[in-house]
């Protein structure tokens, strides 16, 4: 063998600790009697292994004995000192004495609040930088609270850059990605256009589909927080009727023509959302209301109808008014009679915006040929009437149409619950409440308040990200 091999190995031997094998029951043994001498103690050793330990390590066991025992005895005090300070037994003055210019008496104050009066995690917190600022090593203190060490160093090393204050401090600096209304405009914006305009090949929206898109745009989201920002819009996936994606193919550009339109709206111009609400049946409603706790609201099934009523209305989007009329029926006669309503009721402005959905009467052949009449120079003159421009909704796409809320909002107000004796006293009450409605945004140019007579589903503005068909209205 050669000289530096044996010269190394010989060095090993005299470096290896020649008790390590035995330690743990050498410990049980002190431990079962702590007055029993080391050398009692070596003794045995000898006599259970004489080929092992020899006289000359003696002193090295009295040594590594004496050691032991000290380090005990400060890890017990250490423990006894952590537990007392997590049941909050240890006043200020205490700390006065072990701290002093270490921690300022309004930080000592704090954690030891946070210690006796709030919840786990900020006593924990408190717990492990009071601890190690008394000198506790980090594996009594994570001993004690039941925690990681990286989890201690964690507190440790938050407090030492921010503070006692801060480190008791919970609240998110941050805004959710989910509160954010860039997030949500950008989601929205997707979600209404068909997957197929993004290469896509589905016919509704999946999360992950969606989440996609989102990091395309620059937007890159949790699937968590696009369903936090769905179900606070109160989306769901329903059924065909009631699908919340547009299917039209110029979804785009008609949507890019209305936005060009309300951009460039002068105070000469007025642009209205046109929908129709009903037909509906004058009876006994249901709907969400306050009982008493031994009673149970009852509506018959079958019940006879006191008369159907068929509400025609249009919003104007820059001062909030309502016109409205009742019909017989959806018809196109019913539109041509709304857009001369509006032409004699605005017949000081210069040009009339008239934006509605895709049904079939809002663009029959007898409404356009009716305003190209209305529009001739013929006509203006002699009724002194504003030129009409038609700026049609895409398809399947009643979340644009800003009146579906103002709808809303009278429905739950006034319909819900209801049980009118007649189709006159039905007919007064939504008079009343789109009198008033009118009068309030009249005195109040801004949207202001959640008044008895509008609650609409979403504000009345118009805007993509909007969902103002509300399913539950009728």
């Amino acid at each position: 063998m050669p000289y530096r091999v044996r010269q190394f190995k010989r060095w090993w031997r005299t470096r290896q600790d020649p008790f390590a094998a035995v330690w743990p029951e050498i410990r049980e043994m002190i431990e079962s009697d702590l007055a029993r001498e080391a050398t009692s103690i070596f003794q045995d050793l000898q006599r259970r292994f004489p080929d092992h330990f020899t006289s000359g390590q003696l002193r090295t066991f009295q040594r590594k004995v004496s050691d032991w025992r000290k380090e005990t005895c400060v890890n017990a005090r250490y423990e006894l000192w952590t537990l007392r300070l997590l049941q909050g037994k240890i006043e200020e003055d205490e700390f006065r004495s072990l701290f002093g210019s270490k921690l300022s008496q309004q930080d000592v104050s704090l954690l030891l609040d946070c210690i006796r009066y709030k919840s786990i995690r900020h006593r924990n917190r408190a717990v492990a930088v009071l601890a190690k600022l008394n000198g506790v090593p980090i594996p009594i203190i994570s001993k004690i609270l039941q925690a990681e060490h990286r989890t201690v160093r964690g507190y440790i090393q938050k407090f030492e850059e921010v503070g006692a204050s801060r480190l008791a401090d919970f609240s998110r600096d941050i805004v959710k990605k989910a509160n954010c209304q860039d997030y949500k405009d950008a989601l929205f914006s997707i979600l209404h256009e068909p997957p197929s305009l993004f290469g896509i090949n589905r016919t509704r929206w999946e999360m992950e589909d969606l989440q996609h898109v989102m990091a395309q745009k620059g937007f890159p989201i949790s699937l968590a927080n696009i369903r936090q920002i769905i179900r606070n819009a109160g989306y769901k996936f329903r059924k065909a009727r009631k699908v919340l994606t547009s299917t039209d193919p110029q979804y785009r550009e008609k949507l890019a023509e209305v936005t060009r339109i309300l951009s460039g709206l002068t105070d000469s111009q007025r642009f209205f959302s046109i929908d129709e609400f009903g037909p509906f049946a004058v009876k006994t409603q249901g709907g969400r209301a306050l009982t008493p706790p031994d009673q149970q609201r009852i509506v018959p099934q079958r019940q006879k109808s006191k008369g159907r009523l068929t509400l025609i209305g249009a919003l104007e989007l820059s001062t909030n008014q309502i016109t409205y009329f009742y019909a017989d029926r959806k018809s196109t006669a019913e539109m041509i009679e709304l857009m001369h309503l509006l032409l004699i009721e605005y017949r000081d402005q210069s040009l009339l915006y008239l934006s509605w959905d895709a049904a079939s009467w809002h663009a029959s052949k007898a409404f356009l040929e009716e305003v190209a009449l209305v529009n001739g120079e013929e006509y203006r003159s002699a009724h002194q009437t504003p030129s009409v421009v038609l700026a049609p909704l895409p398809a399947c796409a009643q979340f644009l149409n800003v009146i579906e809320s103002v709808f809303s909002g009278m429905a739950k107000a006034i319909i819900h619950n209801s049980d009118y004796g007649s189709v006159d006293h039905c007919k007064d009450a939504i008079d009343r409440y789109f009198k008033e409605r009118n009068q309030f945004f009249i005195e109040h140019p801004k949207r202001a308040g959640n008044k008895i007579w509008g609650k609409e589903h979403v504000p009345s503005v118009f805007s993509e990200s909007n969902n103002c068909k509300d399913p539950h209205y009728r």
